[in-house]
Protein backbone atom coordinates (compact mmCIF):
# COMPACT_ATOMS: atom_id res chain seq x y z
CA UNK A 1 0.00 0.00 0.00
CA UNK A 2 1.36 3.43 -0.94
CA UNK A 3 -0.01 6.91 -0.24
CA UNK A 4 1.00 10.23 -1.77
CA UNK A 5 0.00 13.43 0.01
CA UNK A 6 0.19 16.36 -2.39
CA UNK A 7 0.88 20.01 -1.56
CA UNK A 8 0.55 19.91 2.21
CA UNK A 9 2.01 22.49 4.59
CA UNK A 10 4.91 21.24 6.71
CA UNK A 11 6.48 23.85 9.02
CA UNK A 12 5.36 26.60 6.66
CA UNK A 13 6.65 24.94 3.46
CA UNK A 14 4.50 23.26 0.83
CA UNK A 15 5.66 19.68 0.21
CA UNK A 16 4.56 16.28 -1.03
CA UNK A 17 4.89 13.22 1.23
CA UNK A 18 5.26 9.71 -0.16
CA UNK A 19 4.41 6.75 2.07
CA UNK A 20 5.21 3.18 1.16
CA UNK A 21 4.10 0.38 3.47
CA UNK A 22 4.13 1.85 6.95
CA UNK A 23 7.02 4.33 6.53
CA UNK A 24 7.52 7.84 5.24
CA UNK A 25 9.83 7.26 2.28
CA UNK A 26 10.21 10.70 0.73
CA UNK A 27 9.37 14.32 1.51
CA UNK A 28 9.91 16.88 -1.25
CA UNK A 29 8.41 19.10 -3.90
CA UNK A 30 6.41 17.85 -6.89
CA UNK A 31 6.93 14.14 -6.15
CA UNK A 32 5.65 11.88 -8.91
CA UNK A 33 5.74 8.40 -7.37
CA UNK A 34 2.88 6.10 -8.43
CA UNK A 35 0.61 5.60 -5.44
CA UNK A 36 -2.40 3.48 -4.53
CA UNK A 37 -3.99 6.52 -2.93
CA UNK A 38 -3.46 10.24 -3.52
CA UNK A 39 -4.58 12.77 -0.90
CA UNK A 40 -5.07 16.45 -1.65
CA UNK A 41 -3.15 18.33 1.03
CA UNK A 42 -4.02 21.84 -0.10
CA UNK A 43 -5.21 24.13 2.71
CA UNK A 44 -4.03 21.54 5.20
CA UNK A 45 -1.00 21.19 7.48
CA UNK A 46 0.64 17.92 8.46
CA UNK A 47 1.62 17.04 12.02
CA UNK A 48 2.76 13.77 13.59
CA UNK A 49 0.01 11.59 14.99
CA UNK A 50 -0.63 12.46 18.63
CA UNK A 51 0.33 10.12 21.47
CA UNK A 52 -2.11 9.81 24.37
CA UNK A 53 0.17 8.61 27.16
CA UNK A 54 -2.45 7.59 29.69
CA UNK A 55 -6.06 6.58 29.36
CA UNK A 56 -8.65 3.93 30.15
CA UNK A 57 -10.26 3.58 26.74
CA UNK A 58 -13.46 1.72 27.56
CA UNK A 59 -14.34 4.26 30.26
CA UNK A 60 -16.02 6.14 27.42
CA UNK A 61 -18.97 4.09 28.70
CA UNK A 62 -18.90 6.17 31.91
CA UNK A 63 -18.67 9.58 30.26
CA UNK A 64 -20.77 12.00 32.31
CA UNK A 65 -21.52 9.31 34.91
CA UNK A 66 -20.65 10.35 38.46
CA UNK A 67 -19.23 13.78 37.63
CA UNK A 68 -18.24 16.47 40.14
CA UNK A 69 -17.05 14.10 42.87
CA UNK A 70 -13.72 13.68 44.72
CA UNK A 71 -11.44 10.90 43.45
CA UNK A 72 -11.89 8.20 46.09
CA UNK A 73 -15.69 8.53 46.59
CA UNK A 74 -16.03 8.65 42.79
CA UNK A 75 -14.03 5.41 42.46
CA UNK A 76 -15.63 3.61 45.40
CA UNK A 77 -19.26 4.65 44.82
CA UNK A 78 -19.57 5.05 41.05
CA UNK A 79 -16.74 3.45 39.10
CA UNK A 80 -15.56 0.29 40.83
CA UNK A 81 -19.08 -1.13 41.48
CA UNK A 82 -19.97 -0.74 37.80
CA UNK A 83 -16.59 -1.93 36.54
CA UNK A 84 -17.21 -5.16 38.45
CA UNK A 85 -20.10 -5.82 36.03
CA UNK A 86 -18.09 -5.23 32.84
CA UNK A 87 -17.98 -7.95 30.19
CA UNK A 88 -15.64 -8.48 27.26
CA UNK A 89 -18.35 -7.17 24.94
CA UNK A 90 -18.82 -4.01 27.03
CA UNK A 91 -15.11 -3.22 26.92
CA UNK A 92 -14.90 -3.98 23.21
CA UNK A 93 -17.57 -1.42 22.32
CA UNK A 94 -16.33 1.12 24.84
CA UNK A 95 -12.85 0.81 23.38
CA UNK A 96 -14.14 1.08 19.82
CA UNK A 97 -15.87 4.32 20.79
CA UNK A 98 -12.59 5.53 22.32
CA UNK A 99 -10.66 4.62 19.17
CA UNK A 100 -13.21 6.47 17.05
CA UNK A 101 -12.91 9.56 19.24
CA UNK A 102 -9.11 9.42 19.19
CA UNK A 103 -8.96 9.03 15.42
CA UNK A 104 -11.32 11.96 14.93
CA UNK A 105 -9.12 14.15 17.16
CA UNK A 106 -5.74 13.10 15.77
CA UNK A 107 -4.41 10.46 18.16
CA UNK A 108 -2.63 7.53 16.51
CA UNK A 109 -1.04 5.88 19.59
CA UNK A 110 -2.38 5.50 23.11
CA UNK A 111 -1.35 3.79 26.32
CA UNK A 112 -4.20 2.04 28.06
CA UNK A 113 -4.86 0.42 31.41
CA UNK A 114 -8.15 -1.39 31.85
CA UNK A 115 -10.01 -4.63 32.45
CA UNK A 116 -10.68 -7.25 29.74
CA UNK A 117 -7.43 -6.81 27.81
CA UNK A 118 -8.67 -8.62 24.72
CA UNK A 119 -11.78 -6.47 24.43
CA UNK A 120 -9.56 -3.41 24.05
CA UNK A 121 -6.98 -5.17 21.88
CA UNK A 122 -9.61 -6.42 19.44
CA UNK A 123 -11.05 -2.93 19.11
CA UNK A 124 -7.62 -1.39 18.48
CA UNK A 125 -6.77 -4.05 15.94
CA UNK A 126 -9.96 -3.38 13.98
CA UNK A 127 -9.74 0.41 14.18
CA UNK A 128 -6.12 0.58 12.98
CA UNK A 129 -4.50 2.51 15.84
CA UNK A 130 -1.43 1.70 17.90
CA UNK A 131 -2.07 0.63 21.47
CA UNK A 132 0.30 -0.02 24.36
CA UNK A 133 -2.24 -2.01 26.35
CA UNK A 134 -1.58 -2.92 29.97
CA UNK A 135 -2.61 -6.09 31.67
CA UNK A 136 -4.20 -4.93 34.92
CA UNK A 137 -2.47 -5.87 38.18
CA UNK A 138 -4.55 -5.72 41.37
CA UNK A 139 -4.21 -7.76 44.52
CA UNK A 140 -5.52 -5.45 47.26
CA UNK A 141 -2.71 -6.80 49.46
CA UNK A 142 -4.06 -10.36 49.37
CA UNK A 143 -1.53 -13.06 48.49
CA UNK A 144 -4.04 -15.24 46.70
CA UNK A 145 -5.06 -12.35 44.46
CA UNK A 146 -1.39 -11.56 43.77
CA UNK A 147 -0.76 -15.07 42.44
CA UNK A 148 -3.89 -14.87 40.31
CA UNK A 149 -2.72 -11.54 38.87
CA UNK A 150 0.70 -12.96 38.02
CA UNK A 151 -0.75 -15.95 36.16
CA UNK A 152 -3.21 -13.67 34.34
CA UNK A 153 -0.44 -11.41 33.02
CA UNK A 154 1.81 -14.32 32.09
CA UNK A 155 -1.04 -15.68 29.99
CA UNK A 156 -1.74 -12.29 28.37
CA UNK A 157 1.90 -11.98 27.32
CA UNK A 158 1.61 -15.27 25.45
CA UNK A 159 -1.73 -14.36 23.92
CA UNK A 160 -0.74 -10.91 22.60
CA UNK A 161 1.07 -12.66 19.73
CA UNK A 162 -2.31 -13.11 18.04
CA UNK A 163 -2.40 -9.37 17.23
CA UNK A 164 -0.41 -7.22 14.81
CA UNK A 165 2.70 -5.37 15.96
CA UNK A 166 0.60 -2.22 16.38
CA UNK A 167 -0.48 -3.72 19.69
CA UNK A 168 2.06 -4.04 22.48
CA UNK A 169 1.59 -5.58 25.89
CA UNK A 170 2.57 -3.78 29.09
CA UNK A 171 2.01 -4.36 32.79
CA UNK A 172 -0.47 -2.11 34.57
CA UNK A 173 -0.24 -2.25 38.38
CA UNK A 174 -3.02 0.15 39.27
CA UNK A 175 -1.55 2.09 42.21
CA UNK A 176 0.38 1.64 45.45
CA UNK A 177 -2.89 1.64 47.41
CA UNK A 178 -4.32 -1.32 45.46
CA UNK A 179 -1.16 -3.32 44.67
CA UNK A 180 1.17 -4.87 47.24
CA UNK A 181 4.91 -4.27 47.28
CA UNK A 182 5.44 -7.95 46.51
CA UNK A 183 3.33 -7.74 43.35
CA UNK A 184 5.01 -4.47 42.33
CA UNK A 185 8.42 -6.15 42.61
CA UNK A 186 7.20 -9.11 40.57
CA UNK A 187 5.84 -6.77 37.87
CA UNK A 188 9.18 -4.99 37.66
CA UNK A 189 11.13 -8.25 37.38
CA UNK A 190 8.69 -9.69 34.83
CA UNK A 191 8.86 -6.52 32.75
CA UNK A 192 12.66 -6.54 32.77
CA UNK A 193 12.80 -10.20 31.75
CA UNK A 194 10.35 -9.72 28.88
CA UNK A 195 11.17 -6.22 27.63
CA UNK A 196 7.89 -4.68 28.80
CA UNK A 197 6.84 -1.30 30.15
CA UNK A 198 5.16 -0.90 33.54
CA UNK A 199 2.39 1.71 33.77
CA UNK A 200 1.18 2.93 37.18
CA UNK A 201 -0.85 5.75 38.78
CA UNK A 202 1.37 7.50 41.31
CA UNK A 203 1.43 10.62 43.49
CA UNK A 204 -1.91 11.74 42.08
CA UNK A 205 -3.45 13.27 45.22
CA UNK A 206 -2.41 14.68 48.58
CA UNK A 207 -4.45 11.93 50.21
CA UNK A 208 -2.44 9.26 48.39
CA UNK A 209 0.81 10.79 49.62
CA UNK A 210 -0.43 11.04 53.22
CA UNK A 211 -1.68 7.44 53.09
CA UNK A 212 1.67 6.26 51.67
CA UNK A 213 3.57 7.93 54.48
CA UNK A 214 1.20 6.49 57.09
CA UNK A 215 1.22 3.01 55.59
CA UNK A 216 4.78 2.61 54.30
CA UNK A 217 6.66 5.35 56.12
CA UNK A 218 7.63 6.95 52.80
CA UNK A 219 6.19 9.16 50.07
CA UNK A 220 5.13 7.29 46.89
CA UNK A 221 8.31 7.79 44.82
CA UNK A 222 10.56 6.98 47.78
CA UNK A 223 8.46 3.89 48.47
CA UNK A 224 8.95 2.66 44.89
CA UNK A 225 12.68 3.34 45.19
CA UNK A 226 12.85 1.25 48.36
CA UNK A 227 11.05 -1.55 46.52
CA UNK A 228 13.64 -1.30 43.74
CA UNK A 229 11.11 -0.77 40.97
CA UNK A 230 12.19 2.64 39.65
CA UNK A 231 13.59 1.90 36.20
CA UNK A 232 13.58 3.09 32.56
CA UNK A 233 10.65 0.69 32.02
CA UNK A 234 8.41 2.52 34.49
CA UNK A 235 5.85 5.04 33.20
CA UNK A 236 4.09 7.07 35.89
CA UNK A 237 0.69 8.61 35.31
CA UNK A 238 0.07 11.90 37.15
CA UNK A 239 3.11 12.45 39.40
CA UNK A 240 1.65 15.70 40.73
CA UNK A 241 3.01 15.43 44.28
CA UNK A 242 6.75 14.96 43.98
CA UNK A 243 9.49 17.07 45.50
CA UNK A 244 12.85 18.07 44.02
CA UNK A 245 14.67 15.09 45.49
CA UNK A 246 12.07 12.70 44.10
CA UNK A 247 12.37 14.29 40.66
CA UNK A 248 16.10 13.56 40.78
CA UNK A 249 15.30 9.96 41.74
CA UNK A 250 13.01 9.65 38.72
CA UNK A 251 15.61 11.20 36.42
CA UNK A 252 18.44 9.03 37.72
CA UNK A 253 16.36 5.88 37.21
CA UNK A 254 15.13 6.90 33.74
CA UNK A 255 11.46 6.86 34.80
CA UNK A 256 8.98 8.53 32.43
CA UNK A 257 5.96 10.62 33.50
CA UNK A 258 2.63 11.39 31.81
CA UNK A 259 0.85 14.62 32.75
CA UNK A 260 -2.98 14.51 32.68
CA UNK A 261 -4.12 18.11 33.15
CA UNK A 262 -7.85 17.72 32.48
CA UNK A 263 -8.29 14.86 34.92
CA UNK A 264 -6.14 16.50 37.60
CA UNK A 265 -8.17 19.69 37.42
CA UNK A 266 -11.63 18.11 37.14
CA UNK A 267 -11.05 15.78 40.10
CA UNK A 268 -9.30 18.63 41.95
CA UNK A 269 -6.36 16.29 42.49
CA UNK A 270 -3.83 19.08 42.10
CA UNK A 271 -2.57 21.68 39.69
CA UNK A 272 1.11 22.35 40.45
CA UNK A 273 2.48 19.69 38.14
CA UNK A 274 6.30 20.16 37.96
CA UNK A 275 6.62 19.89 34.17
CA UNK A 276 9.55 22.30 33.81
CA UNK A 277 11.32 20.92 36.86
CA UNK A 278 11.10 17.36 35.56
CA UNK A 279 12.28 18.35 32.09
CA UNK A 280 15.18 20.34 33.56
CA UNK A 281 16.36 17.17 35.32
CA UNK A 282 16.02 15.15 32.10
CA UNK A 283 12.76 13.31 32.81
CA UNK A 284 10.72 12.57 29.69
CA UNK A 285 7.26 14.06 30.23
CA UNK A 286 4.39 13.20 27.91
CA UNK A 287 0.72 14.12 27.91
CA UNK A 288 -2.46 12.13 28.41
CA UNK A 289 -6.17 12.64 28.76
CA UNK A 290 -6.92 9.97 31.37
CA UNK A 291 -10.25 8.19 30.94
CA UNK A 292 -13.48 9.78 29.78
CA UNK A 293 -15.06 9.32 33.18
CA UNK A 294 -12.57 11.76 34.71
CA UNK A 295 -11.67 14.02 31.78
CA UNK A 296 -14.82 13.52 29.65
CA UNK A 297 -13.00 13.46 26.31
CA UNK A 298 -9.91 12.02 24.64
CA UNK A 299 -8.91 15.21 22.81
CA UNK A 300 -5.13 15.54 22.93
CA UNK A 301 -5.22 18.98 21.30
CA UNK A 302 -7.28 20.16 24.23
CA UNK A 303 -4.83 18.42 26.60
CA UNK A 304 -1.94 20.43 25.09
CA UNK A 305 -3.77 23.71 25.73
CA UNK A 306 -4.76 22.78 29.28
CA UNK A 307 -1.23 21.66 30.17
CA UNK A 308 0.27 24.88 28.85
CA UNK A 309 -2.23 27.22 30.50
CA UNK A 310 -2.14 25.34 33.80
CA UNK A 311 1.65 25.42 33.84
CA UNK A 312 1.67 29.15 33.15
CA UNK A 313 -0.93 30.22 35.69
CA UNK A 314 0.38 28.57 38.83
CA UNK A 315 3.89 29.81 38.05
CA UNK A 316 2.55 33.24 37.03
CA UNK A 317 4.90 32.91 34.06
CA UNK A 318 3.49 33.43 30.53
CA UNK A 319 6.67 31.99 29.01
CA UNK A 320 6.33 28.64 30.78
CA UNK A 321 5.26 25.58 28.76
CA UNK A 322 5.19 27.00 25.25
CA UNK A 323 2.96 25.74 22.46
CA UNK A 324 5.98 24.19 20.72
CA UNK A 325 6.94 22.29 23.87
CA UNK A 326 3.39 21.01 24.28
CA UNK A 327 3.31 19.72 20.70
CA UNK A 328 6.60 17.91 21.28
CA UNK A 329 5.23 16.39 24.50
CA UNK A 330 2.19 15.11 22.60
CA UNK A 331 4.19 13.72 19.65
CA UNK A 332 7.94 13.05 19.67
CA UNK A 333 8.30 12.79 23.47
CA UNK A 334 5.26 10.55 23.72
CA UNK A 335 6.66 8.31 20.99
CA UNK A 336 10.02 8.16 22.80
CA UNK A 337 8.35 7.21 26.09
CA UNK A 338 6.74 4.20 24.44
CA UNK A 339 9.67 3.30 22.20
CA UNK A 340 7.92 3.94 18.90
CA UNK A 341 9.67 5.27 15.79
CA UNK A 342 7.04 7.94 15.28
CA UNK A 343 6.32 11.45 16.49
CA UNK A 344 8.10 13.22 13.63
CA UNK A 345 7.24 14.00 10.02
CA UNK A 346 10.54 12.82 8.60
CA UNK A 347 11.83 10.28 6.11
CA UNK A 348 12.27 6.83 7.60
CA UNK A 349 9.77 7.35 10.41
CA UNK A 350 6.53 5.43 10.81
CA UNK A 351 3.74 6.94 8.76
CA UNK A 352 1.58 8.08 11.68
CA UNK A 353 0.31 11.46 10.48
CA UNK A 354 -2.57 13.90 10.75
CA UNK A 355 -3.71 16.52 8.29
CA UNK A 356 -5.14 19.61 9.96
CA UNK A 357 -7.81 21.63 8.17
CA UNK A 358 -6.52 25.20 7.80
CA UNK A 359 -9.79 26.52 6.37
CA UNK A 360 -11.16 27.18 9.84
CA UNK A 361 -11.54 30.28 12.01
CA UNK A 362 -8.96 28.88 14.47
CA UNK A 363 -6.29 29.14 11.76
CA UNK A 364 -7.32 32.54 10.44
CA UNK A 365 -5.02 34.44 10.39
CA UNK A 366 -2.24 31.88 10.54
CA UNK A 367 0.72 33.86 11.88
CA UNK A 368 1.85 30.86 13.94
CA UNK A 369 0.44 27.45 13.09
CA UNK A 370 1.58 25.67 16.27
CA UNK A 371 0.25 28.46 18.45
CA UNK A 372 -3.11 28.31 16.68
CA UNK A 373 -3.20 24.52 16.98
CA UNK A 374 -2.51 24.49 20.72
CA UNK A 375 -4.34 27.61 21.88
CA UNK A 376 -7.13 28.17 19.35
CA UNK A 377 -8.13 24.80 17.91
CA UNK A 378 -9.45 21.51 19.23
CA UNK A 379 -9.62 17.96 17.92
CA UNK A 380 -12.31 18.94 15.44
CA UNK A 381 -9.65 20.55 13.24
CA UNK A 382 -8.28 17.16 12.18
CA UNK A 383 -9.32 16.24 8.64
CA UNK A 384 -7.26 13.13 7.82
CA UNK A 385 -5.51 10.51 9.96
CA UNK A 386 -2.96 7.97 8.78
CA UNK A 387 -1.58 5.29 11.11
CA UNK A 388 0.98 2.69 10.09
CA UNK A 389 0.63 3.90 6.52
CA UNK A 390 -3.13 3.26 6.37
CA UNK A 391 -5.72 6.02 5.99
CA UNK A 392 -8.10 5.72 8.94
CA UNK A 393 -10.02 8.94 8.33
CA UNK A 394 -10.37 11.34 5.42
CA UNK A 395 -12.61 14.41 5.20
CA UNK A 396 -13.41 13.90 8.91
CA UNK A 397 -15.23 10.62 8.28
CA UNK A 398 -14.34 7.23 9.76
CA UNK A 399 -15.90 4.16 8.14
CA UNK A 400 -18.55 2.61 10.39
CA UNK A 401 -18.70 5.45 12.91
CA UNK A 402 -22.51 5.51 13.08
CA UNK A 403 -22.71 1.88 14.20
CA UNK A 404 -20.02 2.43 16.84
CA UNK A 405 -21.88 5.40 18.34
CA UNK A 406 -25.17 3.48 18.43
CA UNK A 407 -23.78 0.23 19.85
CA UNK A 408 -21.57 1.91 22.47
CA UNK A 409 -24.46 3.99 23.80
CA UNK A 410 -26.67 0.90 24.04
CA UNK A 411 -23.97 -1.02 25.90
CA UNK A 412 -23.40 1.86 28.34
CA UNK A 413 -27.07 2.19 29.30
CA UNK A 414 -27.42 -1.57 29.73
CA UNK A 415 -24.28 -1.72 31.87
CA UNK A 416 -25.34 0.82 34.49
CA UNK A 417 -28.84 -0.70 34.62
CA UNK A 418 -27.53 -4.26 35.00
Amino acid sequence: MSVLIKQVSLKGETVDIYIEGNRIVRIGEALSFPADRVIDGRRKAVIPGLVNGHTHAAMTLFRGFGDDMPLMPWLEQKIWPNEAKLTHEDVYWGAKLACLEMIKSGTTTFSDMYHHFHGTAEAVEEMGLRGVISGVCFDNFQSGQAEKSKRHNERLLREVARYSDRIRFALGPHAIYTVSGELLRWASRFAEANGLLVHIHLAETEGEVADSIRRFGLSPVRYLRRLGVLSPRLVIAHGVYVDDEEIRMLADAGVKVVHNPASNMKLASGYRFPFKEMRRQGVLVGLGTDGCSSSNNLDMIEAMKLASLLGKVWRKDPEALSADEMLRAATSVGAAIFGIEAGRVAEGYLADLCLVDLALPAFTPNFNFVSNLVYAANGGCVDTVICDGKVLMEHKRVPGEEEILERAAKVAYELVAR
